[in-house]
């Protein structure tokens, strides 16, 4: 089984975000000035750049990019990150049903069983912008299916078919 390191983007971005002038705080003060859509859209350049450097401070290491980190409204955030992840040799996309209706329904249960949150904020539903989102599929170099699977499961699955 290949043992490669793992980071998780969400936990490491911190420092990349400040590269570019951005902080968690900074994302809070615009969503409390702007709303959470807003704010998301004028973020896309930190999480573009969080990308960027991940992958070029970490070969050879599996990140987990999360949803925020692969949804981008603005061309030139997301040609940035499809050009970055251009170069890794694998690129899964992982959700829990090919359906999706299925998958929003788990990945919203799971969401707010874990962290409390639906992600229907101000009556935008960002689960499903995610979910939807072109840019996501395209940089994806395939997708699997979780369905019941525990992380430890799916990961062992990942590992085994790399």
């Amino acid at each position: 089984m290949a043992r490669r390191p793992f980071v998780d983007l969400d936990a490491a971005a911190d420092e990349y975000y400040a590269q570019v002038g951005w902080s968690i705080l900074r994302l809070r003060e615009r969503i409390a000035a702007v709303g959470r859509l807003a704010a998301e859209t004028e973020w896309e350049g930190a999480r573009a750049h969080a990308v960027a450097r991940g992958v070029t401070d970490h070969p050879d290491t599996v990140i987990a990019l999360g949803a925020g980190h692969t949804n981008y409204t603005h061309p030139v955030h997301l040609a940035e990150v499809l050009t970055v992840l251009s170069r890794c040799r694998d690129v899964v996309r992982v959700l829990p049903s090919p359906d999706r209706e299925i998958s929003l329904t788990l990945l919203r249960r799971r969401c707010t069983a874990a962290k409390g949150q639906s992600w229907i904020i101000d009556g935008h539903d960002f689960l499903g912008q995610w979910l939807e989102d072109p840019g996501a599929r395209q940089m994806a170099t395939r997708t699997i299916y979780t369905e019941n699977e525990t992380p430890a499961q799916t990961a062992a699955r990942l590992i085994r078919y790399g």
